[in-house]
């Protein structure tokens, strides 16, 4: 039996898991210098049962901070950063990922909101700030949360929405939003359910989480050398589990919706309300 075979789900509690794939070396896809070179690579992906439910698991070591190290290892400096967010704002709708994301809270956020008010939005580890831009070019009101003060200072001065620097888990609510969005944020920490639970401080009442995550019950189906399986993702969902998520961390689910993105990546969105 493998080390690194996990003893229960830390999302649906299930304890019945399989082994889906096992690694040696890196999928092809996989960001280059996020972890440590000196060691050799082995990682396994375990799906449990019936949940569906996956996870990673390793012993290397994995530069796991978002402060500095992962924008690094990702984008190289600022300029290749400002770069890459020219490139993705610029992509044609039919390619962009970010064009169908923002049409879908938009149109959700016409059924759900009182009609004339013009949304607020907070957006939980905006990274390059590719939705903020979106939502700021709406014309909608715009707060971004990124622990690494070079993203922030890239909403503030070049996107022109409101940039707060930190751990999403470590600040405390100062306003509340008509909604609040965390796109491909919570396969990345270790404990989605209590990062979830948070948001409930930063939600108005009559407002909406809208939640992004990778479907691994799709894309598990194509092999391992895909982007959803890669080391940062400690986290890869199932329909299932992601409705489990949301009902542990005090949501009720009103869409939940999967489909392949013009990037090719297989994701579940989700939007969420307050349980009454």
């Amino acid at each position: 039996m493998s080390s690194l075979k996990p003893n229960f789900c830390p999302i649906t509690g299930d304890m019945d898991s399989r082994l889906v794939f096992s690694y040696s070396n890196p999928p092809s896809v996989e960001i280059p210098y996020i972890r440590s070179q000196d060691e050799p690579y082995h990682r396994e992906v375990w799906q449990f049962l019936p949940s569906g439910h996956f996870i990673s698991t390793h012993e290397m070591k994995v530069l796991t901070s978002y402060d500095g190290h992962y924008l690094e290892a990702t984008y190289g400096n600022n300029a290749s950063m400002t770069a890459t967010f020219e490139r993705i704002i610029n992509l044609p709708p039919e390619r962009s990922d970010n064009t169908g994301r923002f049409l879908a809270v938009e149109r959700f956020a016409s059924r759900w909101l009182d009609m004339g008010i013009i949304p607020s939005v907070l957006d939980i580890g905006s990274g390059l700030g590719v939705f903020p831009h979106a939502v700021h070019r709406a014309g909608w009101s715009c707060t971004a949360i990124d622990p690494d003060w070079r993203c922030v200072a890239h909403y503030n001065d070049t996107i022109g929405v409101t940039g707060i620097c930190g751990d999403f888990m470590s600040i405390e609510a100062t306003s509340q939003f008509d909604i609040v969005t965390l796109n491909k944020v919570l396969e990345h920490v270790i404990d989605p359910i209590t990062m979830l639970q948070r948001v409930h401080h930063w939600l108005k009442p009559s407002g909406f989480v809208y939640v992004e995550v990778p479907d691994g019950e799709v894309a598990s189906k194509y092999g391992c050398d895909r982007e959803e399986f890669t080391i940062e993702h400690l986290h890869i969902f199932s329909v299932a589990s992601t409705a489990i998520l949301a009902s542990r961390a005090g949501f009720e689910i009103q869409t939940l919706t999967r489909l392949q993105e013009p990037s090719t990546k297989y994701t579940i969105r989700a939007f969420l309300s307050q349980k009454i």
